[in-house]
């Protein structure tokens, strides 16, 4: 009985999830500027739906959640880098089709690439991919008992019950001002999001400090200090060296953690246990390579010449992105996207659209590539069969990638563009602004240097630099989020208050991501 994983009844219960929570993925990511892991999410969910069906399994549940999760990730990588392109052309055209096709060939590639270096990531200690050993734990505990499910419903229903009334009725406000702004600052904010206090919860007080100093460094240190130092001659001109400054050091992140690999790479040369890769999964990698790279050349504007340093690019961002996941539990997929995408620009000059699905095809193989080893993470705790739960990821992250581009088209009809306080898509606008190159370069080279040196020093830059981005509106909710949750394991003395604020927080998450992409399809319709 134990053999039961990858059966037809789970398949269709993942699927259903699978709907529901890309969309709500979609809204969040365009909406808040981040997507915390729905790991813990699906797997009460399946839990809760096998656990009523006859001779269920702990394997079939842990299969149905890995094929539930995949889509989430696919709509993450979308949103973080194709609104760009309408925020720079509002005109700018890209057929349906070569959406779907582009987010397909992101979804095989980050499928496909973590095959080779599964096991050693997987089985590594140094690896303990924190979301995936989260399910493991969620899902043992959750085998003895329903409280968790009850919980986890109790917290969505309220959190969508508070997003109808502030989106749908406009009975409540979903921004506060917090201080007024002068000619040295700008005003301070905060969302009124249970949506953003279960992010703050979930990423920890650690994380969620970095980040509001981020914040803080960016709107209230160094612009204020450099308008009256003479540095920026107005505000506009701050904002401009704040905005690059953020996206170089995310971007000094990810050459940081190219730097450490390479590094690791080579002292362990001599010492490292090397796995050959059979020459017939090899062979089939190489063809499975090549077909993508032909189905990027007929169904989107990409050159087959420029193909070929993505696909190398790819391949390097979705083991980096593997790497981070693993060590941290953050996978800033948007950031290897950048990445891949100056790295074709040096050697070509690819056009808008050709551009952006170069960002994009990265960020979803990036982002479906962290999703596949946090749910083989846990497989490999419970002794499940690695094969099976690949083949529901894959098929979850094709049919998430057909869905992901029909919610980001609704939501683009619906608000009419991004980049807006309804969907602000800062990951986005972040791709858009590197584009042709940092628009201040000076900014840029400082965020770099110092995302570098910061990461190898084991700060965990890419939030800070996601703080000296992001709005005050965004940073302020998330910071109140992870000081209340640090407060109330402080004061409770239980021992699964930690598992209990996991899952109230992914509830509240779930509840305003669901209402918020219903209240988009019928203002739509």
């Amino acid at each position: 009985m134990e053999d039961r994983q990858l059966t037809w009844r789970g398949l269709g219960i993942g699927l259903l999830g699978l709907v529901v929570i890309t969309a709500s993925s979609m809204y969040v990511a365009l909406r808040m500027g981040a997507l915390p892991w729905p790991t813990v999410f699906v797997t009460i969910i399946s839990m809760a739906a096998l656990r009523k069906c006859k001779n269920s399994t702990i394997h079939e549940i842990n299969c149905t959640h890995t094929i539930m999760s995949a889509g989430a990730m696919v709509a993450g990588g979308l949103a973080f880098t194709l609104p760009g392109m309408w925020m720079l052309d509002a005109n700018a055209s890209m057929s349906t089709f070569s959406m779907i096709s582009l987010t397909i060939v992101g979804t095989i590639l980050g499928t496909a690439f973590t095959t080779v270096f599964r096991r050693r990531m997987v089985e590594d200690p140094q690896l303990p991919y924190p979301m995936g050993q989260a399910a493991y734990n969620t899902l043992t505990a959750g085998m003895e008992g329903g409280r968790n499910a009850k919980k986890l419903f109790a917290s969505m229903g309220a959190s969508a019950v508070f997003t109808a009334l502030r989106d749908g009725a406009g009975k409540i406000p979903s921004v506060i001002r917090l201080a007024a702004g002068s000619s040295l600052c700008q005003p301070a904010y905060m969302w009124v999001s249970p949506m953003a206090v279960g992010i703050g919860a979930i990423i920890g007080p650690v994380l969620a400090i970095v980040w509001f100093l981020g914040m803080v460094l960016g709107y209230y240190v160094i612009t204020p200090i450099g308008i009256t130092a003479g540095w920026f001659k107005d505000m506009a001109s701050a904002e401009l060296f704040r905005q690059n400054l953020g996206i170089g050091l995310m971007i000094g992140t990810g050459l940081g953690v190219l730097i450490k690999a390479l590094y690791g790479l080579i002292s362990k040369r001599k010492t490292a246990s090397r796995r050959k890769i059979p020459a017939r999964s090899l062979a089939a990698l190489l063809l499975l390579t090549l077909l993508c790279m032909l189905i990027l050349t007929l169904t989107t504007e990409v050159s087959f010449l420029e193909t070929i340093p993505l696909m190398a690019g790819v391949f390097c961002a979705t083991y980096l992105s593997s790497m981070l996941t693993g060590q941290t539990g953050i996978n800033p997929m948007e950031i290897f996207g950048i990445l891949v995408l100056l790295f074709v620009q040096f050697l070509f000059r690819p056009a808008l659209a050709p551009a952006f699905t170069i960002a994009a095809v990265t960020a979803v193989a990036c982002g479906l590539a962290g999703d596949v080893m946090n749910d083989l993470k846990c497989g490999h705790l419970l002794g499940a069969d690695p094969r099976q739960q690949i083949i529901g990821e894959g098929i979850g992250g094709v049919v998430g990638s057909v869905v992901s581009v029909l919610v980001l088209l609704a939501l683009k009809r619906a608000f009419g563009s991004f980049g807006t306080e309804q969907l602000p898509a800062p990951q986005a606008a972040a791709v858009s602004a590197m584009v042709g190159g940092p628009k201040h370069l000076v900014a840029f080279t400082i965020g770099c240097i110092a995302g570098i040196i910061l990461y190898l020093c084991k700060v965990p830059t890419a939030t800070l630099g996601l703080g000296v981005y992001l709005s005050t509106a965004i940073s302020t909710i998330m910071g109140l989020g992870a000081v209340l949750a640090f407060l109330v394991k402080k004061v409770s003395k239980k021992a699964s208050m930690g598992t209990d604020i996991a899952l109230v927080s992914s509830g509240l998450l779930g509840g305003e991501g669901i209402t918020g992409v219903l209240i988009a399809i019928f203002s739509m319709l």
